[in-house]
Order: structure tokens, then sequence, then C-alpha cells
């Protein structure tokens, strides 16, 4: 009984939700700009909740003194201060762009650089598997894109950098980001259109 009545609640929801889109009645896009909004409210619950476990996990990590557990302690310390500056600045002020500058953008840029080396190392290993064309070209694609990035010491490869890596990531790469965003598209319609049939029910915790 108990999951026959959140399914209708999820169904009759989603209902509401879909045609305040469609259709525009005053009662209907007045209950989906609700509903929006309670979802919205549900959506910062759960981070905060997911704040919280990632603090119960580390202080326990401490507390049983656990091998790496001092990453566990920066990583507490970290949150807290950005929490502590951004509640008491705000957003804006100037001591919360100089953190954000200062620690979130060079580690954001650590982490590309060791992505770019990662895919360097996977093409390599790709074409230690499967050496067939498709595997070449990404390889030769990746290289392209590299070089006319960074920032080489003799200066910038003619035509590379203007001609060529532009066009790899204008057209190749926008046109399979592009298909990427369809089949995640595609995707979430498929799962929203079974949780409305009542075929998926994520909801009852199964």
């Amino acid at each position: 009984m108990k999951g026959l009545f959140t399914t209708a609640i999820a169904i009759a929801t989603g209902l509401v939700v879909l045609l305040g889109y469609f259709v525009h009645l005053p009662l209907l896009v007045n209950l989906r700009a609700r509903f929006v909004q309670w979802t919205i409210i549900l959506a910062g619950v759960a981070v905060l909740v997911g704040i919280y476990n990632l603090l119960s996990v580390h202080f326990g990590k401490i507390q049983r003194k656990q091998k790496n557990s001092i990453y566990s302690l920066f990583l507490i310390f970290a949150l807290l201060l950005t929490l502590a500056t951004g509640l008491v600045f705000g957003p804006d002020h100037t001591t919360t762009r100089l953190l954000f500058n200062s620690v979130v953008i060079p580690v954001e840029t650590t982490l590309m650089a060791l992505l770019a080396i990662t895919l360097i190392y996977a093409s390599i290993r790709l074409l230690r598997r499967r050496s067939d064309l498709m595997a070449i070209i990404f390889l030769i694609s990746a290289m392209l894109v590299l070089l006319g990035t960074a920032p080489l010491p003799f200066g910038e490869i003619p035509l590379l950098g203007d001609w060529i890596r532009p066009w790899i990531i204008h057209v190749p790469a926008v046109a399979g980001g592009r298909g990427i965003l369809l089949g995640v598209v595609l995707g979430t319609l498929t799962t929203g259109l079974r949780i409305l049939f009542g075929a998926d029910r994520p909801y009852g915790g199964k």
C-alpha cells in the first residue's frame, strides 16, 4: 500500500510539472513553479546531507588513526574554512575571491594538467590494445590539440595553433559533445517516462 501511494504521488507530481510546461493554465503553472521550488529545497538539503556524510566519514578516519588520515584533516579544515569565509564575508568579497583564486583555481589547473597526461597515456595504451584507424585518429587529435595549446619554448607551430587546433575543437569535438548531450537527454527522457509510468521506482528504496 505504501509503495502504491508513493508511486501515485510521483506520477501525479511528474505529470503536473510536465503539463505545466505545455498547458498554460494558471493553476498548472503555479503548481509547477511550487513543485520546482520544493525540488530545489530538497536538492539543497541533499547537499547538506552529503557534506555531513563527508565530514562524518573523515572524522571517523581521524579517530581510528587510519593510514593517510592527515589528508582527511586537511579536507575538513579546508571545507570549514571555505564555509566560514563564505558565510562571514559573502561570495563576492575580496577575501572569498582571494581564497578561490589562490586555492581552487590552481587545484583545477593541476587536475587539468593531470587529465592531459592521462589522456596521452590512455591513448598510447589504446594503441597497444587496439591498433586500428580510430585509435590512431584519437591519438593524433589529442597530440595536435595539446601541441596547439601548450606554450612551447620555440614558439607556436605554424598552422597548428591558429587553424588545425581550432578546427578540431569547433568541428569534431563539438559534434561529439552534442552527440553525448543528445544521449544524456534521451537517457533522461527515458528514465523520466519509466518513472511516470511506474516501471522504475527509485524513490521506494529498491
